[in-house]
């Protein structure tokens, strides 16, 4: 490449620039750079030259010349475009590395240490170079607005292009926030890994333009009061509504102009509409957005808005008639299969999860928002801080032994200087609720059971309290409900007026028939007598335990882990053989509990 004479002053004072920090990153071939630089300036002449020339000749300019180009994008001097990137794809990050060492040593160690392979951390350093190119910025002011409009313009170029974007972008994008943030690059916590939402069917662009502004109004003022998730079902519900009049009943421009026809026409048009699986919706779906029209009109009655009709066209006795179906919940024999599974699988985060679910009652949202400090002694004893939640309260509930030291050694591995309160995090991110989901289902797909979710443990839980006579108070502060009724409907699975008056009943018509005969005493075999011994060992005062013998009881130590518990030295032998017999099973939590019992004797004694 000849090397271009007379440049201008602010040329060769950009070569001088480049040709220091060249030097300075470590790079050797300084001939071969100038002459890149030089021929650039002389060919684009400047920055807006480069992004005036055409696409082909930027892609097969001289190797020399890109390398000139990826300084300027990587040094924050010069924008370059998304179809540039896509079209040549420049490997700017080892020359990112090289121009900003500091910031990517600090990067690749923040990234090993949320779990990241090398060659992940690799993938998210060289989407991050893509992103700087882009937009002419540092490393270190890189925001999510500026990951999400580079991700969308790379994925357009593609497109335009006929090129395919990477596979595992939406992968590499979502863990590049979780570095940039533990890393102290960027102040924006990583965002929740969710689906990609479809597009709208329904715009308010298609709606009329009085109607959308009376409804989203409305909406404004429910923003106020309500959930993020709950205003977004009701935006969804009214945009539907409103484009419907738009496309059946052009004339109904205001919603004061909605009557009683045109709310009959959409309930036909709602039940009958296919989804876009090419079914129809359910009852309580079409219940539900019937509800959100009926609540909008009520309430802009009610609140005087000049658009409101004189009347509310719609009643409740338009709604489907909702389904009260008892909760689903696992019996015994499949909860024991779904906690030894459980306890089987490699990822401790999996076991963790599920044990959670299983043995707190908690729903999925409270715990992916569990955090840090919300463990806490009382006495012996140790309880679990529930976050404010679905029904806007928090509380305690005792927390076993044994998930104690499954929380202890998840939170001994937890990197020191994550930037992050919440107990449980997956690479630096938050849990998120369709992880939860995902993990309880592997779970129980290896336990041989299907139609599991993290809501039906919750269900189990509270039928196996109520079986085993735990008090409709004590069940609702467990599982957090606001009233007893909604802790009534588990009364409703296990009602023991019917179940004594049943047996009492079926007692006296079996005893219309023959009693079976009695077995000969040299008739009892080897297997029916270990179950007669194994149910003499279960006997209890007033039954028996019917606990499947591969799970530990969770109430063996209840008294001893009580606040309330008072012991003195005489029963110090009994306490440790009790100590010693937790250590034999390996019985971790209960052989702690004993250990602190003789520790306490010991101090008092001396």
């Amino acid at each position: 490449m000849p090397r271009p004479h007379r440049l201008p002053a602010a040329a060769l004072d950009l070569v001088e620039v480049y040709l220091s920090e060249f030097t300075q990153a470590g790079f050797l071939a300084v001939s071969s750079a100038e002459d890149g630089a030089r021929a650039f300036c002389a060919r684009f002449g400047s920055p807006a030259g480069w992004a005036a020339a055409p696409l082909h000749a930027q892609v097969h300019a001289d190797e020399r010349v890109r390398r000139f180009v990826a300084w300027l994008a990587l040094t924050a001097r010069m924008p370059v475009s998304p179809d540039y990137l896509i079209a040549r794809r420049p490997r700017l990050g080892p020359i990112m590395a090289a121009y900003h060492p500091v910031t990517s040593a600090i990067f690749v160690e923040h990234a090993a240490a949320l779990g990241f392979v090398p060659k992940s951390s690799e993938r998210q350093w060289a989407a991050l170079a893509q992103v700087c190119a882009l937009h002419a910025v540092a490393p270190d002011a890189v925001t999510h607005t500026l990951l999400d409009t580079s991700h969308a313009a790379l994925d357009d170029a593609a497109s335009r292009l006929g090129v395919s974007p990477h596979p595992n972008r939406h992968a590499i994008l979502f863990g590049l926030q979780a570095s940039l943030f533990h890393a102290g690059l960027s102040d924006e916590p990583p965002r929740p890994r969710t689906h990609r939402a479809a597009p709208r069917r329904h715009r308010w662009e298609d709606a009329s333009p009085v109607l959308a502004q009376t409804l989203t109004g409305y909406l404004d003022q429910l923003r106020v009061t309500r959930r993020p998730s709950t205003v977004a079902n009701e935006d969804e519900a009214l945009r539907e509504f409103a484009c419907f009049l738009a496309r059946h009943h052009p004339d109904v421009r205001a919603a004061a102009q909605v009557g009683r026809t045109h709310v009959e026409a959409y309930k036909r048009w709602l039940t009958e509409r296919p989804t876009p699986g090419g079914a129809r919706l359910h009852r309580h779906t079409v219940r539900h957005r019937l509800n959100s029209v009926q609540l909008c009109f009520q309430r802009l009655i009610e609140w005087g808005v000049a658009d409101a009709p004189t009347r509310a066209p719609l009643f409740p006795s338009d709604l489907p008639i909702k389904d009260d179906p008892l909760p689903r919940f696992l019996d015994d024999a499949a909860a024991a299969k779904l906690l030894v599974a459980a306890r089987a699988d490699p990822d401790p985060l999996v076991r963790l999860i599920v044990e959670f679910l299983a043995r707190t009652g908690m729903r999925k949202g409270e715990l992916a928002n569990l955090t840090v400090d919300a463990v806490v002694q009382i006495g012996s004893a140790y309880w679990l801080r529930i976050p404010v939640g679905k029904l806007h309260n928090d509380r305690y509930i005792p927390l076993h032994p044994q998930l104690k030291a499954l929380l202890d050694g998840w939170l001994a591995t937890r990197p020191e200087d994550l930037r992050s309160k919440l107990m449980f995090t997956e690479r630096g991110r938050p849990l998120s609720t369709a992880r939860v989901d995902a993990a309880v289902d592997k779970v129980a797909r290896a336990a041989g059971l299907e139609g599991v979710s993290p809501h039906r443990l919750r269900h189990t839980l509270a039928t196996q309290a109520i079986n085993r006579g735990m008090s409709l108070e004590a069940i609702a502060a467990l599982l957090g409900h606001r009233s007893l009724s909604m802790t009534l409907v588990y009364a409703r699975i296990a009602d023991r007026t019917v179940a004594d008056e049943y047996f009492a009943v079926s007692e006296k018509v079996e005893a219309l028939y023959d009693q079976p005969r009695a077995l000969a005493a040299d008739a009892e075999g080897a297997e029916m007598a270990k179950l007669r011994k194994q149910m003499h060992q279960r006997m209890l005062g007033n039954g028996y335990c019917a606990r499947p013998v591969e799970l530990d009881c969770h109430f063996e130590s209840i008294c001893e882990s009580c606040t309330h518990f008072v012991t003195t030295i005489e029963f110090r032998p009994t306490l440790q053989r009790q100590r010693d017999d937790a250590a034999t099973k390996g019985q971790l939590g209960r052989q702690k509990i004993f250990d602190g019992l003789l520790t306490r004797l010991g101090d008092e004694a001396s």
